[in-house]
């Protein structure tokens, strides 16, 4: 599933290529929005709330997508070949003069009034992205559930909105932490909140998501995809599982036991 710095990025494209044009025509390739046309409404602009992507529009109505694990926007100019995948694939069509914004595999697709977009994002808590991320918030959110891993209350949208298991995998290793510690083990929650909008922010404009500061291919990570790999640190091979709260929302895992042990790190 993309990051929120995924997200973010595209929201950026979209805007900058969408924003303040009018629509000249819509194709919604879903059950729900199949009789929409928005033609003739202005992007007002299109903004990233976590992993979800806001495309606000003039008359007060938000399109709301969200790409959980492969979905994605394509920009492509008039009569330009599309590329994104096979046409089958494609759930919405927004076309304006200069751009055409085709959205692939999008699990979630929906109209809500602008108004009301907290009832698709009102959930979330606080963004690392956010100019105006709550960190306090963000803390007091982890906490709630003392008992949970950290590494799945790091998952949960509902605590800190925009991170998953590369950001996740990537925070712990710099902190020092283990994903299964217990919420309540650790000292500093803030460290791991502070690292990971440090790290979020510093690859906002990054595809590579670069977190050693190696932009290298193969180096670019201290943990997230390197299983059975030596450590960068100690030499120690990268172990992985799988986590979750249930058997179907189990996620990936990586970490360096002898860097991140399995107790209090202090």
């Amino acid at each position: 599933m993309p990051e929120g710095d995924t997200v973010w990025r595209a929201c950026k494209r979209l805007d900058q290529a969408l924003g303040g044009q009018e629509l000249i025509g819509t194709d919604f390739r879903v059950p729900t929005l199949a009789t929409t046309d928005l033609s003739g409404r202005t992007v007002i602009e299109v903004v990233a709330r976590g992993k979800h992507l806001l495309m606000r529009l003039t008359g007060g109505l938000t399109v709301h997508s969200h790409f959980r694990m492969d979905g994605s926007w394509h920009l492509y100019r008039p009569g330009e070949q599309w590329r994104g995948g096979p046409t089958h694939q494609v759930r919405a069509v927004l076309e304006t003069a200069p751009w055409t914004a085709v959205g692939y595999r999008l699990p979630v697709l929906d109209l809500v009034a602008t108004d009301a977009e907290a009832t698709v994002v009102g959930h979330l808590g606080p963004d690392l992205l956010s100019p105006g991320f709550d960190r306090d918030q963000a803390i007091a959110k982890l906490q709630a559930e003392p008992d949970r891993t950290i590494g799945e209350a790091l998952l949960d949208q509902r605590c800190i909105a925009g991170m998953g298991t590369v950001y996740r995998a990537e925070t712990l290793f710099l902190a020092g932490v283990s994903p299964f510690l217990a919420v309540s083990e650790i000292p500093n929650l803030g460290k791991i909140v502070d690292l990971a909008r440090r790290l979020m922010l510093a690859n906002r404009e990054n595809p590579l998501q670069v977190t050693t500061g190696v932009s290298r291919r193969g180096q670019h990570h201290w943990a997230y995809g390197r299983a059975g790999q030596p450590c960068r640190r100690c030499r120690t091979h990268i172990q992985t599982a799988m986590q979750g709260p249930s058997p179907d929302r189990l996620r990936v895992v990586y970490w360096c036991p002898h860097c991140q042990p399995d107790r209090s790190t202090g």
